[in-house]
């Protein structure tokens, strides 16, 4: 089974595009998001920052054209490495937001 997060947010950091040792291209962002959700039948205001990361193809093409961008992201938490447990926001698919 498969569980993928959807998220809307604004693009707040972008770092430059760069490769891993075997060649795999990653952008790694900061995502900061706001919205109003209900829990427990009461509504309440909701922002965070997300650390997140787009690798291969798509972190070719979209490199440096995500900062300041809303956009909508679907993919998984993963710990940032096996020896760093910080949860990292890996994106699968990335779509810009019309605002």
């Amino acid at each position: 089974m498969q569980n993928r997060l959807v998220l809307t947010a604004t693009v707040d950091r972008e770092d430059a595009l760069r490769y891993t040792p075997a060649g795999i291209p990653v952008v790694e962002m900061w995502l900061r998001h706001q919205s109003r959700q209900t829990a427990g039948g009461f509504e309440r205001d909701v922002a965070c920052e997300i650390q997140a990361v787009l690798i291969g193809e798509s972190a070719r093409q979209q490199a440096g054209k995500l900062a300041g961008q809303t956009v909508q992201v679907t993919g998984f938490l993963a710990q940032r490495s096996l020896k760093n447990p910080r949860l990292v926001l890996n994106i699968e698919y990335v779509e810009f937001v019309k605002g």
